[in-house]
């Protein structure tokens, strides 16, 4: 896919109606969403347990686009081609869930997928300025990974320092945490084009009526555009 900083409203399937995922994706896809967010969690990294790699598998066929696969697991390397195979797009691994990051992310480049980075927010943007040169996209948490719903935390200078460090590198950065039509134009501001949103796209609609995403993606994009 070629490489723009334009916005991506990229919905996370943790806020859908869990009895009906795939349907949920196809619905925020067709109501004007980039990517689709599936947020990995194990119970151990994150105190919450979510999907594996055949819930993935399952999803994507009815995901026409990006599927943005955020492992919040530890230990990540055993499960890289478990994920790759499952039709994962990007792979997201976070720099505190082992020793050897590098080593992690030349594994899930081997593996035949996109590599992403996360940083929680109490680790310092210069915790990935050694691995800018293996990912394709850097993820900033911004409420402490392990629930949907959350309350905003303010990363802004962080966001700001990955922007100049990353320079003219094709890497997207992508927020996750909080995103609304309140909190969206400051992080894209700060440098962002990736924005990942749960309630805050899935509120108000379902299967059935689907509309309702479509009024929060295009809230968000507003928002933004300002």
């Amino acid at each position: 896919m070629p490489f723009d900083r334009s916005i991506k409203i990229a919905p996370s399937i943790l806020a859908a109606d869990f009895a009906a995922f795939g349907a949920e994706c196809e619905a925020a896809e067709a109501q004007g969403a980039d990517w689709i967010h599936v947020d990995v969690m194990d119970g151990h990294f994150v105190p919450n347990l979510t999907f594996g790699p055949a819930m993935c598998k399952a999803l994507r066929p009815h995901i026409k686009g990006v599927m943005d696969v955020h492992l919040m697991i530890a230990p990540v390397d055993p499960y890289i081609d478990a994920f790759a195979e499952a039709g994962a797009d990007v792979l997201t691994a976070h720099v505190e869930a082992g020793p050897h990051i590098h080593r992690t992310l030349q594994a899930i480049r081997a593996a035949g997928v996109r590599p992403g980075v996360a940083l929680n927010p109490g680790t310092p943007a210069e915790a990935v300025r050694d691995v800018l040169g293996l990912v394709e996209l850097v993820c900033v948490m911004t409420v402490n990974p392990g629930f949907g719903g959350q309350k905003f935390i303010d990363m802004g200078d962080k966001i700001r320092a990955l922007r100049e460090m990353i320079g003219d590198r094709e890497i997207h950065i992508e927020i996750d945490g909080g995103v609304d039509p309140k909190t969206a134009p400051l992080v894209a501001g700060a440098g962002a084009d990736v924005l990942v949103a749960g309630s805050a796209v899935f509120k108000g609609g379902s299967v059935a009526n689907p509309e309702p995403y479509g009024e929060n993606i295009r809230a968000i994009r507003a928002a933004v555009a300002g």
